[in-house]
């Protein structure tokens, strides 16, 4: 039994998804806009989220972006669009699945048993030597768990992807090229994307861009991690 949020907007096609999933045991919540998601997910642990675009308030693929900044929830996108280079943007966004309208329950099932097994997997217990150890981070790829100094981090997806990839070459300055290729799954894109989680994951870091600790911007060339230097005793 998982606990599954449904963000749809068609009270035809809601009613149809929450007494399929409820039927199947599922614990169903939904919603019908996008601002009543983020409330949920705020508020309450998923399993999954079944997100369909075309919401009242916002369209699903902001709601996706918004989501992915509080949750790493798995999402499986319903849409009625078929649009290859979009389903390829919801993807590269964060988007873990997605069904074309219409679709059969036995096929929303399958999915998300796909789903939850790739989620479940990645959350079991990770050998020791699989650790990235840099100064007093500790970052679990397989766990998706980051801890500095021994106290856990809580990280969005896309910090803790970028927080892992810098973690695996210590020291290395890696370009913003390769962080959008590698992270963002991008050939090419804004590099203020990048500062933007860069800001955020100082912070969580307990650090600034004017005063690093960890987190090294070299200007025009790229990132790096490193442990910090010791300093005199406080």
């Amino acid at each position: 039994m998982s606990s599954v949020l449904v963000v749809e907007d068609d009270q035809f096609v809601r009613s149809a998804l929450i007494r399929h999933l409820t039927e199947a045991t599922h614990t169903v919540r939904s919603v019908g806009t996008a601002l009543e998601a983020l409330r949920e997910v705020a508020h309450h642990r998923f399993d999954v989220v079944i997100l369909d675009l075309g919401l009242p308030d916002l369209d699903g693929a902001e709601a996706l972006k918004m989501l992915r900044g509080i949750t790493d929830v798995p999402v499986i996108i319903a849409t009625a669009r078929d649009d290859e280079a979009e389903i390829v943007r919801l993807l590269n966004d964060g988007a873990d699945d997605y069904l074309t309208k219409p679709f059969s329950v036995e096929h929303l099932s399958a999915r998300m048993t796909a789903v939850l097994r790739r989620s479940r997997a990645t959350a079991g217990e990770a050998p020791a030597d699989n650790v990235l150890r840099v100064g007093g981070l500790a970052i679990d790829p397989l766990r998706r768990r980051a801890e500095l100094d021994g106290a856990r981090l809580d990280l969005t997806r896309r910090e803790f992807d970028l927080l892992a990839f810098l973690a695996g070459r210590p020291g290395v300055v890696v370009p913003r090229r390769e962080l959008l290729a590698e992270v963002w799954q991008q050939s090419y894109g804004d590099d203020q994307t990048i500062d933007v989680h860069l800001s955020w994951l100082r912070r969580k870091l307990g650090e600034t861009a004017a005063a690093p600790r960890y987190l090294h911007t070299l200007r025009g060339v790229g990132v790096k991690l490193e442990p910090p230097l010791a300093g005199p005793p406080r």
